[in-house]
């Protein structure tokens, strides 16, 4: 046994060589403790908004949605009468469809123009900065009131279309916004046009793809088109699933084109009733709050719905690294 100083007493050196790493500890804690409460701090005006602004209103319109509310009285109790008001609205099943026809035929549009401008964009072109600025600003611009108005404009029975498709021989062209069978359509490719959100995701996603696989490929004899749809679109596909869960969200939301373009009727004959359009309606137009919040809330349903059946069949279709 080693020797001892006087009134030491044996294993007093193991408990002090043992204290330095216990006040470590316990600096790190504090530090830790320090660092939470930043870290709450710091977050605190998010939760404050997502109390005040997102769950708020989320619970008052649950409990709106049964009552017969007009903004200037106070709701007044109704049960399940709203909901059951839907099934009887053949202007509910018209927005519907409306809006349906909108996303199931935009969505998919935009995505391909999107991925075909991204393909062509990778290939190295100089001044790809500017030409990536260029197509991106449609994306910042496509919802805007300005657009909204100068599509309107352009597709006017005396608009840019009808002047050019004139000068080319057509004596009468439709007025395209005012006309039934065509005024979705014009919405539609506005929507086409605001591709660059996409595009970009799609460009960075392509960036990402190992150039040895395109090079093996090219030595075993694949060609393009091979090479597309055995290299690309397998390794691309969840941006594909991303930017088409986020496109259908943004889809159903849609609500300023419309509302401009058909001066806030849904017309011609309800052929651009968007169901945000029709919500908007009930409750800021009639002052039929109550009904409008259990429209709000069937749109919340679909979209989580259609949300829930996407990430449910993507194990079929996107492929992950591991």
């Amino acid at each position: 046994m080693a020797p001892t100083l006087e009134g030491e007493r044996p294993g007093m050196a193991a408990v002090d060589e043992g204290d330095p790493p216990r006040r470590g500890r316990r600096q790190r804690s504090r530090s830790d403790i320090v660092e939470r409460r930043a870290a709450h701090l710091f977050l605190a005006p998010w939760f404050l908004g997502l109390a005040l602004i997102t769950i708020g209103p989320i619970l008052a319109s649950a409990y709106l949605s049964f009552t017969d509310y007009s903004l200037l009285e106070a709701p007044n109790w109704i049960g399940w009468e709203n909901y059951d008001r839907l099934l009887d609205d053949p202007r509910f099943f018209q927005s519907l469809k409306v809006t349906f026809i909108y996303v199931g035929v935009s969505v998919p549009l935009q995505l391909a123009f999107a991925l075909a401008l991204a393909l062509v964009l990778d290939r190295g072109i100089r001044g790809l900065a500017f030409y990536r600025s260029a197509y991106y600003l449609p994306s910042l611009l496509g919802s805007s009131v300005a657009i909204a108005i100068l599509w309107r404009q352009i597709f006017g029975t005396e608009g840019l279309i009808n002047r050019v498709l004139q000068a080319l021989g057509w004596d009468s062209p439709p007025g395209w916004v005012s006309t039934p069978e065509y005024s979705l359509w014009t919405l539609i490719l506005l929507h086409v046009w605001t591709f660059g959100s996409p595009m970009i995701i799609f460009l960075a996603g392509l960036r990402q793809i190992p150039r040895m696989y395109y090079e093996a490929a090219e030595v075993d004899g694949a060609g393009r088109l091979r090479r597309f749809f055995s290299i690309t679109i397998p390794l691309l596909t969840p941006i594909i699933f991303f930017n088409f869960v986020y496109q259908v969200i943004h889809s159903f939301q849609s609500f300023t084109q419309a509302f401009i373009v058909s001066s806030g009727t849904g017309g011609p004959a309800d052929s651009t009733l968007f169901y945000t359009l029709y919500l908007y309606r009930k409750g800021f137009g009639d002052f039929d709050m109550g009904y409008a919040s259990a429209l709000a809330w069937v749109l919340l349903t679909i979209v989580a719905g259609l949300t829930a059946v996407n990430f449910v069949a993507a194990k079929w279709w996107v492929f992950y690294e591991d």
